[in-house]
């Protein structure tokens, strides 16, 4: 189905309002990384070691200092294909140009009927550079994406959400980048693939970046998962069903530490983890604790569940249990996601889906989950 493929032209974009309106904004949508993003902004010292994209008898694929495997991206651009031409492997040269041209992807989302997204990574692509051990390599890569992915979004403000990846490797380090990047336009938010300090634990210093994020408002952005492991090929059997697995951890561990207690004004965002799974880790958490507490004394000035009601937010591509489930969640806490261009997104036919899945779902409810919540947390139109 190579007709959905295709040569976009550069529409006319309306210039940044604060009075825009927004129906439909996506929390968690994607972009594929040029060929030349790496090796194009660089030192020349690095040019050698940074990630570029090679080709292969079965297409083409990123080759990453420390991966083993060849990393294929026909799964995070094929949305919108026919089921039998969504492979692991493409060229680059025949995927939609969205990924990394802004006014390629106005016109994507506009077919869509997408109003706005919040940009991520391809997953793998950046665990592989936030995973790196060497200091200075793990900095510059992760400049040279933030300097792009600015780039990329200052092409229209009002439609794009542009998430900087932080350093873990010193929350000094964090901090420094998030100073340098955050009040750029169209930067909305920060994404983290392990706690500041280089861990998957919680330690003091990372004070120093949740203080930040909450004294200015930034939320706190996770995508599935925490982790120091370098990626591989996809090898599970039926891969992505357990995206919910490390969100309770991460959870748990916020708020036992005191960070919300320290920082209420922190808001933190899962992304790609659904949410019907939420209600019931909220009672088992919440039960857990009354009964330990008299005994470990945690010094928890809320409820668990009142901290998760509080400070978490959740995006979802499908979860029909939890809009069936809403009464026990609460809207307030729910944002929805196209995942485009990968495998899962619905595109361009989002509306007609969301349109089927929340049948008896206030009007209200609606709006908070398709565009008011995400509006609300990355300040769109302010």
């Amino acid at each position: 189905m190579r007709g959905a493929i295709r040569e976009v032209g550069n529409p006319v974009v309306e210039p940044a309002s604060k009075g825009r309106r927004y129906k439909l904004i996506s929390s968690d949508s994607h972009v594929n990384e040029p060929p030349d993003l790496w090796t194009g902004r660089v030192p020349e010292a690095f040019k050698d070691r940074a990630p570029k994209m090679e080709h292969f008898e079965e297409g083409d694929a990123w080759v990453i200092e420390g991966v083993k495997d060849p990393i294929n991206f026909g799964m995070n651009a094929c949305a919108g294909l026919a089921p039998e031409e969504m492979k692991g492997w493409a060229r680059f040269d025949e995927i939609r140009k969205g990924g990394w041209d802004p006014a390629s992807r106005i016109a994507e989302m506009d077919e869509d009927g997408v109003d706005a997204e919040v940009l991520y990574p391809s997953p793998r692509l950046a665990n592989a550079i936030v995973a790196n051990r060497d200091v200075e390599y793990h900095n510059v890569m992760i400049r040279a994406y933030n300097d792009w992915i600015s780039e990329y979004v200052e092409y229209a403000p009002e439609r794009f959400g542009g998430l900087v990846i932080l350093p873990n490797r010193g929350a000094e380090g964090a901090v420094a980048e998030l100073e340098r990047v955050i009040d750029r336009p169209g930067i909305r938010g920060v994404q983290i693939g392990c706690w500041p300090n280089g861990t998957l634990q919680v330690q003091p210093e990372d004070d120093k970046v949740f203080g930040l994020l909450a004294e200015r408002k930034i939320p706190l952005s996770i995508h599935v998962a925490l982790g120091q492991s370098m990626p591989s090929a996809h090898r599970a059997k039926l891969p992505g069903y357990g995206r919910f697995f490390d969100a309770p951890n991460r959870m748990i561990e916020l708020i036992f530490d005191g960070v919300f207690d320290r920082f209420p004004e922190l808001d933190v965002f899962f992304a790609e983890v659904d949410f019907g799974w939420v209600p019931y880790v909220k009672e088992q958490i919440d039960n857990n604790y009354l009964r330990l507490d008299a005994v470990s004394k945690f010094g928890l000035e809320q409820l668990p569940s009142e901290y998760i009601a509080r400070h978490f937010h959740f995006g979802y591509m499908t979860d029909t249990f939890g809009l069936r489930n809403l009464e026990y969640m609460g809207a307030e806490r729910v944002l929805w996601s196209s995942d485009y261009p990968h495998i899962s997104a619905d595109w361009p036919s989002s509306w007609r889906v969301i349109q089927s899945s929340m049948s008896g779902i206030s009007l209200d409810d609606r709006q908070l989950i398709l565009a008011g919540n995400a509006q609300r947390l990355y300040k769109f139109g302010q």
